[in-house]
Formats: C-alpha cells, sequence, structure tokens
C-alpha cells in the first residue's frame, strides 16, 4: 500500500483558498479514467497516488482533488443540487478569448451528476464586485 501522499501547503497559499476538494463518486475506475483523469490533466493536475477506494491528483500550487469510491449502498442515488450537499465547484481558467473580454464559464457534469464549471472572471471584475459588495448594507 502507497503512503498517503499530503498536497503541499505554500506559505503563500491565501486564507480560504481551496486546499483540496473531496469527492465521492460512483465508479472511480470508470470515472477516474473516462471523467476526471481528462478534466484533471488539462487543467495541470497529476494523479500521485492511486488506491482501490481512492485517487490524488494534485496540481501546482499543491491544490488537490481526492476522488472517493462510493460505498456499495450508496452508487447510483441521484445528485440533487438543490438538496443540502454539494451544489457545484467552479475551477479557475486563463484569459485566453483576448477578443471577448469579461466572464466567461463553461458548466459541466460528472458521470454521476455532480456539477462543475470552469470559470474566468476578470480581475477588475471581481475588485469592482468586492466594492459594490462593501458598499452595501447587510
Amino acid at each position: 500500500m502507497t503512503p498517503a501522499i499530503t498536497p503541499a501547503v505554500t506559505p503563500a497559499a491565501p486564507l480560504g483558498s481551496m486546499n483540496h476538494l473531496g469527492i465521492t463518486v460512483s465508479d472511480l475506475a470508470g470515472a477516474g479514467r473516462c471523467f476526471y483523469a481528462p478534466l484533471l490533466g488539462f487543467l495541470g493536475y497529476s494523479e500521485v497516488e492511486r488506491q482501490p477506494e481512492m485517487a490524488l491528483w494534485v496540481a501546482p500550487g499543491g491544490y488537490a482533488v481526492n476522488l472517493w469510491q462510493a460505498r456499495e449502498e450508496h452508487r447510483g442515488k441521484a445528485v440533487d443540487r438543490y438538496a443540502p450537499g454539494f451544489h457545484h465547484f467552479a475551477f479557475n481558467a486563463p484569459a485566453v478569448y483576448d477578443y471577448l473580454p469579461g466572464y466567461y464559464a463553461v458548466f459541466f457534469a460528472d458521470p454521476d451528476g455532480l456539477k462543475f464549471e470552469l470559470v474566468f472572471i476578470p480581475p477588475e471584475a471581481l475588485a469592482a464586485a468586492m466594492v459594490q459588495s462593501a458598499l452595501r448594507p447587510i
């Protein structure tokens, strides 16, 4: 059995930034091979550990995605984004579309129906939103 590898924590990691995301999937082998390996590889993650019940992917900077095999009694249960639990997760995307300034996103789901997003929000738009929210009373 391979010893667990702890994702690297950089001293510059901002408080509240993502360290790792743990996802339980119905079919670790199938979803890992057909969905998560292409997605996470494209996003710059490398698989650093694989066991029958889990796989660990780490990106430069130490951000990690940990995939877990669902227990037998939970396999095949439908995902409901509006029930308590996971709604969606957004990965950052680069600013590659210079001809289309501003926000862009693509939404997609894994084989179990978990929703993901690849999003770019310009830094100036984030800064403006933070100023606006600071000015609004709660």
